[in-house]
């Protein structure tokens, strides 16, 4: 298991779904967490369950002000940020000639805007803690699927500008990933009750032949990637989707 003791995270959407998950192993593993989340009612349930180490903030990450609000309460509240998470994302699916400007828009500003937000506003602390950043990809990108275009655009920017502040920021000792996750959200568990043909149809192409567990198959990767036991890696993707995408 790696250890995150005394680090300091920012995890967005980090009081549900994969996000939720991710907050409460990084916490078991010893860091502490913002979480930054608009659902209110998650929030503070999930703060409520560890109130020594994890602090909800109440924000909408498209907008730049959160990203600055979340990395001064992190100071504030634990001294530090030594690493960061930019799990949140909104999107519709659509035929790709269905998609409005708004969906476009959705998809961007809570995804590439966002990201770009909260990496800006985290950079001063995490040059001073040599700390580490985790965007999230998705195989969705990776593979062009159907009813995914403004998702796939959006986590394929990702990856493009995760590439370059790994390189940029190299000399700075911060590290950022991606990681691309296949995982049993909540979503997935209405897909799956609704079209239990479709959902079978899609376990059998994962290699491994399930869906992951959020807390107990993607957030150790997060984990992983945030602790010391990668200090050797940075600029990469890596894909917790049981062997689905096998990249080159």
């Amino acid at each position: 298991m790696s250890g995150l003791d005394g680090q300091v995270v920012i995890v967005t959407g980090g009081a549900a779904g994969i996000g939720a998950a991710i907050t409460l192993e990084l916490v078991a593993r010893g860091a502490a967490v913002v979480a930054v989340d608009i659902n209110a009612a998650a929030g503070r349930a999930i703060e409520q369950s560890h109130p020594q180490r994890i602090v909800f903030l109440n924000g909408d990450i498209s907008k730049e002000s959160v990203a600055s609000e979340a990395v001064n309460l992190a100071v504030a509240k634990f001294g530090k940020l030594t690493g960061l998470v930019n799990n949140a994302h909104a999107s519709r699916q659509k035929p790709l000639l269905e998609l409005t400007p708004d969906d476009w828009a959705l998809s961007f500003n809570t995804g590439f805007n966002a990201t770009l937000y909260f990496m800006k506003a985290a950079y001063p602390q995490l040059r001073q803690s040599a700390g580490a950043i985790v965007n999230f990809g998705s195989g969705a990108g990776l593979d062009g699927l159907e009813l995914q275009a403004s998702y796939a655009a959006v986590k394929e920017a990702i990856r493009g500008l995760s590439r370059v502040a790994a390189n940029e920021w190299a000399k700075d000792k911060i590290r950022v990933n991606v990681v691309c996750p296949k995982a049993l959200t909540e979503g997935v568990a209405h897909w799956k009750e609704n079209h239990p043909e479709a959902y079978q149809e899609a376990v059998a192409r994962v290699p491994l032949g399930y869906f992951g567990d959020p807390q107990k198959d993607i957030a150790p990767v997060v984990a992983f990637l945030l602790s010391d036991d990668s200090r050797y890696m940075t600029g990469q993707t890596l894909m917790a989707d049981g062997g689905s995408i096998k990249l080159r």
